[in-house]
């Protein structure tokens, strides 16, 4: 009888620790590439961490709030704090991992001095990137925006338009699609890499600004997690950021 209490406490022990899931929604590239990367470090800690993908922007936080998912992993506090702002959510960041550069990017033109008059230029759609590309064609001379420092800009707040450019607004994820498609198109690095566009090619390009760091993001409830603490460690490690260096070879940066 005894040996069969044993038997089975070790068996409830052992399926406890098995099924220390951990799930974490992410975008493709690099974002699931570098989970993937840590996923055998969180095994021997006894977490199984499963990844969901998402090919849009707006699932994963929302599937982090119904608590479909753990966590996710795939934007910057910009965008995560204008989410919070209008969905009414209180999502919090955990660790910051790496930074994308942010860039245009054509197949008509290989200088930005050669974009001809009435060219079409697709942007993101939503209001946080929006006002991030709009900086950009500021700041290369393009258009002139009434407040240039105001990253929330709209098509709206274009003071000056010389070149009579032609601003189409596109899904984040349709955006590496239009490249060929328009005369210059502004492209997330991640959504870049998956379309084999070197990011060493953009016309235009941000690079490097820490309000850009990527997060690993949770929920209030959970943040504070071992299991959730234990992957905020590993995405923050030496090997991490060697991981990065070596595999993108400077297309993204770590951000830690």
């Amino acid at each position: 009888m005894k040996k069969s209490l044993a038997i089975l406490a070790a068996v409830l022990s052992f399926n406890a620790f098995a099924n220390e899931t951990l799930v974490v929604g992410a975008t493709p590239v690099p974002h699931a590439e570098i989970l993937e990367f840590v996923k055998p470090v969180l095994a021997k800690e006894g977490v199984d961490l499963q990844i969901k993908v998402f090919t849009d922007f707006i699932q994963p936080n929302q599937q982090l709030a119904l608590k479909n998912i753990d966590a996710n992993y795939y934007q910057y506090r910009p965008f995560l704090d204008d989410y919070n702002k209008t969905r009414h959510t209180d999502l919090v960041p955990v660790v910051g991992v790496h930074i994308e550069p942010f860039g245009a990017y054509s197949t008509r033109i290989k200088n930005i001095s050669e974009l001809k008059d009435g060219a079409t230029v697709s942007i993101p759609n939503d209001p946080v990137n929006t006002g991030r590309a709009l900086v950009l064609l500021d700041e290369a001379g393009l258009i002139k925006l009434k407040d240039p420092s105001n990253t929330l800009s709209t098509p709206r707040d274009i003071a000056e338009n010389p070149k009579h450019l032609k601003i189409r607004e596109l899904e984040g994820a349709l955006l590496a699609r239009s490249v060929s498609q328009v005369d210059l198109a502004f492209v997330f690095a991640n959504y870049a890499l998956e379309a084999g566009i070197d990011t060493n090619s953009a016309l235009i390009v941000e690079k490097g600004k820490s309000l850009y760091v990527e997060y690993l993001v949770a929920r209030p409830d959970n943040i504070n997690d071992p299991r959730i603490q234990k992957l905020a460690k590993a995405l923050n490690s030496d090997e991490v950021r060697q991981f990065i260096l070596t595999r993108y070879k400077g297309q993204i940066a770590p951000g830690f």
